[in-house]
């Protein structure tokens, strides 16, 4: 297998190839949020009536608490369990009150995430009018395993556990290492969380039901979710979006042309064995086949450069046919050669 060279030195990226739509005004577009700080409320339940706590938790987030506790909490959920349900929620506000005051300082105004993350849903709306949108941005603090971001019948739901900033002395134990290594904990950071909302709403319009395809299609459909993110939030750092580093992202533009002959060269793109698909379309801290400076899931960015061709070619085409249309077909019609 050819083994290519990374080059990740400080390039100006002028995106030779990179079709982006003009920014459309979404000024107009309606869109109601309501932002609402559970893990404060929840942090305040009086621990000597925990059961009228969460029954007044229940009135004011209806449906979130019952996610949370049986969800993100993973507590039993059966009749004769409330016992048990009281004991663990006093034992979790114990074991996570320095976390929660970590929140507190870094969270104590979150104004511009709600801001950031309602004009993502304008743009979704101006695309998707028929596309009903959470009404509510809920931010919580769960189990250091578990969700940074849930999609609930009503609610775009944030885990702030896992946004405390990439030095986050929990991340930075044996155990944090252990459960998210470097490569992501990196992203634990407050400005990913915007865009990682959207992520979800994309997710949720445009599911990845490509697995087990040809390794092609596969990056075809990530970039068709990478594009669809680009689209509606199309003022956000593409580092963000992808999830590379600065340095990771220059390194696959300026070496888009070796990215695409390493494919090409060694007849993967109808590659469809999982051992060698993972390879480029998993997160990791690196792409073997590229070095220690690539990225891992370059197959993502692979696809996003096709789509945009793709794109340029069929500049009336809206972004529903683009979710309609087959990835072989997006492919086959993009006649991508960087």
């Amino acid at each position: 297998m050819m083994r290519s060279c990374w080059y990740a030195g400080v390039i100006i990226l002028i995106m030779a190839g990179c079709t982006r739509r003009n920014i459309p005004d979404v000024s107009d577009v309606k869109v109601q949020l309501q932002m609402q700080r559970f893990e404060n409320d929840f942090f305040a339940i009086d621990t000597n009536h925990v059961d009228q706590s969460l029954q007044q938790l229940q009135n004011k987030y209806p449906g979130f608490l019952r996610d949370f506790i049986f969800n993100i909490l993973a507590l039993p959920p059966h009749p004769d369990s409330s016992k048990v349900v009281e004991q663990q929620v006093v034992s979790f506000l114990k074991s996570y009150k320095p976390l929660k005051d970590s929140v507190d300082k870094i969270y104590s105004n979150s104004n511009d995430i709600a801001d950031q993350v309602k004009r993502g849903l304008q743009f979704v709306k101006y695309y998707f009018p028929d596309y009903k949108l959470p009404g509510k941005l809920i931010t919580f603090i769960g189990p250091i395993n578990s969700y940074g971001n849930i999609l609930t019948t009503d609610a775009l739901a944030v885990g702030l556990q896992l946004y405390m900033g990439s030095n986050y002395s929990l991340y930075q134990s044996e155990a944090g290492q252990e459960e998210y290594p470097a490569y992501i904990s990196r992203r634990f950071q407050k400005d990913y969380i915007p865009v990682n909302c959207i992520k979800t709403i994309v997710n949720d319009m445009f599911p990845d039901n490509n697995a087990g395809g040809p390794l092609i299609e596969q990056m075809v459909q990530a970039g068709k979710r990478l594009y669809l993110l680009d689209q509606f939030m199309p003022e956000s750092e593409d580092t963000l979006k992808t999830g590379y580093t600065k340095s990771q992202l220059e390194g696959c533009y300026k070496n888009e042309e070796t990215i695409w002959s390493h494919f090409v060269q060694n007849d993967l793109l109808y590659v469809s064995d999982p051992s060698v698909v993972n390879d480029y379309m998993n997160d990791a801290p690196k792409t073997q086949a590229f070095g220690e400076e690539s990225p891992g899931f370059i197959g993502q960015f692979v696809g996003w450069q096709i789509v945009k061709k793709w794109i340029s070619k069929n500049e009336k085409v809206t972004l529903q046919q683009l979710i309609e249309t087959n990835p072989r077909t997006i492919f086959e019609q993009a006649k991508y050669k960087p």
